[in-house]
């Protein structure tokens, strides 16, 4: 497993998300999760809202994995904040992101949160108050970290008008199939080309590598917004000849190559995986370090639709 700097820390470039394990036996909570470690893979994504109540993932996975101090000292736990289910609608105010960590804290079961990320933009944030909630949370030793979720340079930028604490990552969505944010610059002043066209602010890869933030890609292997995967998909069938083929070669199941295209990037990003398959899971993480050349990581663009001018 390759690691990659975040915030100053080492961290695997694989991760596990942890959307779906609600209703998960502690059995298979405990598999997943082991095979997980076996890989090499110790930092876990989480959300307030994931599970079918409140905090339901980040409890079951506590109650499932039950663990000792030690064993809570080996990982990595990263959960969000800011959605009200309830709406639905955004809540960036100090009462919420502060009632909600106090939430998070019970369900899972610690001491404290690694990295906190706001779950999604709020068009209402008022910068003062996630400052001040960030800088209680802070000094209380509950949050060690900051980061985003789904945020735009200039949304960032905002946020750090107030906001003291570096902010350490950005998770967005991103596979091979669903790329504007980084294939956007690869058409810019294309006329008439929907890739060249300009999106949530622009840039946001590039803007991530000048501020130090690691972009956590998720739906790594989703075609578009829930809408299925592209792996084995006859939607895809340009695509899936060219991952079979480098799979293939490089000896690896063809998640791997999905996985790859993503940790390719000299961003250091971060794969989110959002599986409940210990063997997926394993299989994924194979391709943490697979070196794939330009050559393959542009033809990958190419066969998923993408123009390389």
């Amino acid at each position: 497993m390759k690691n990659i700097t975040l915030g100053g820390t080492p961290a695997p470039n694989v991760v596990l998300g942890l959307m779906r394990i609600q209703d998960k036996t502690d059995d298979e909570v405990r598999a997943l999760v082991g095979a997980a470690r076996d890989v090499g893979i110790d930092f876990f994504d989480h959300a307030d809202v994931y599970g079918s109540d409140l905090h339901g993932c980040e409890r079951r996975f506590a109650e499932a994995m039950r663990l000792t101090p030690a064993q809570r000292d080996e990982i990595t736990l990263q959960t969000k904040c800011g959605i009200v289910p309830d709406g639905p609608y955004f809540d960036y105010s100090y009462e919420h992101i502060v009632t909600s960590v106090e939430g998070s804290l019970r369900a899972l079961d610690t001491d404290r949160i690694d990295i906190l990320l706001l779950h999604r933009p709020d068009a209402l944030v008022e910068p003062e108050e996630v400052a001040r909630a960030f800088d209680e949370l802070e000094a209380s030793g509950k949050v060690r970290a900051f980061g985003v979720s789904n945020h735009t340079p200039r949304q960032i930028d905002l946020l750090k008008s107030a906001v003291t604490q570096p902010l350490v990552a950005n998770q967005l969505q991103l596979s091979i199939t669903h790329a504007p944010i980084v294939v956007q610059g690869l058409a810019g002043n294309m006329q008439g080309l929907d890739q060249s066209l300009v999106r949530d602010g622009g840039g946001i890869v590039d803007y991530c590598r000048l501020h130090g933030i690691t972009v956590q890609a998720w739906s790594p292997f989703q075609a578009g917004f829930f809408n299925g995967v592209f792996l084995g998909s006859p939607d895809y069938p340009e695509l899936n000849a060219v991952i079979d083929r480098l799979a293939a070669a490089y000896d690896v199941p063809a998640i791997a190559i999905a996985t790859a295209w993503i940790t390719r990037h000299p961003a250091d990003m971060q794969v989110v995986l959002g599986t409940t398959s210990p063997e997926r899971v394993a299989g994924a993480a194979l391709g943490s370090d697979i070196p794939l050349t330009r050559a393959e990581w542009y033809e990958l663009v190419r066969a998923a639709g993408y123009r390389v001018p």
